[in-house]
């Protein structure tokens, strides 16, 4: 069954969808890995108040994790600047965020193939807005982290040098993987797409870092430019 778009659901309450697409059900019949992340949030705070519904709540949320650093630990105070939240939904987020962190494999998971690394990022294929992301590995080929480069408009997304290989150079990696998802759901790239995977390409041969692949992806499926023989 087709998903509802992100920017749909956080205009309508959770009584307004079908019992179905509701994100207890949701879980309850498809598995929890079938929620966005805007759903799994929703799942979390339960409720919204009167002047923020629980989507439009969760998404505010979600938007806070986005534009904050991997290595950053929010705490409860951090939650609570957020329109809607009570100290009882802060305190939720802040240890659903702990535990999770805390469940997280001590083995790193070893890249062979593209679509080794189409799980770790899927879930932001269904966001409405471009995610450039930046995947550093080390000299295994061994995952390091999964960083957030830039976040775009609907098509289009600023991806420099600077920004994809600061973690990477922080981190020692001696790879990356890019990837960034389309939100219409076509998985050629444009030739801005091209043009920025040879200039990311050539950057990181200065640095060191090599450029293993570029993914474009989506929710559902993904589509490697080494693959296609599209890297330039």
């Amino acid at each position: 069954m087709k998903r509802y778009a992100d920017n749909l659901i956080v205009e309508q309450s959770i009584k307004e969808m079908p019992i179905e697409q509701r994100p207890r059900e949701k879980l309850q019949n498809s598995g929890s890995e079938s929620l966005s992340d805007l759903e799994l949030i929703a799942l979390l705070v339960g409720s919204g108040t009167k002047r923020v519904n629980t989507f439009a709540l969760a998404k505010n949320i979600l938007d806070k994790l986005d534009h904050t650093d991997a290595d950053t630990q929010l705490n409860a105070e951090d939650f609570l600047k957020i329109e809607g939240m009570g100290i009882a939904k802060a305190t939720l987020i802040c240890a659903a965020l702990e535990l999770g962190r805390r469940r997280l494999p001590t083995k790193r998971k070893q890249v062979i193939y593209p679509s080794d690394v189409f799980p770790l990022i899927r879930h932001y294929g269904n966001r409405m807005q471009e995610y450039f992301l930046s995947i550093s590995l080390n000299g295994a080929h061994e995952i390091i982290s999964v960083n957030i480069v830039s976040i775009g408009l609907v098509n289009h997304t600023i991806s420099h040098p600077r920004e994809v290989f600061t973690e990477a150079l922080k981190e020692r990696a001696t790879a990356v993987i890019i990837a960034h998802n389309h939100p219409s759901g076509i998985l050629k790239p444009s030739s801005d797409d091209i043009n920025v995977t040879k200039r990311l390409t050539q950057a990181g041969e200065i640095l060191g870092i090599k450029v293993l692949d570029h993914l474009i992806f989506s929710s559902d499926s993904f589509r490697s430019m080494l693959e296609e023989n599209e890297m330039g």
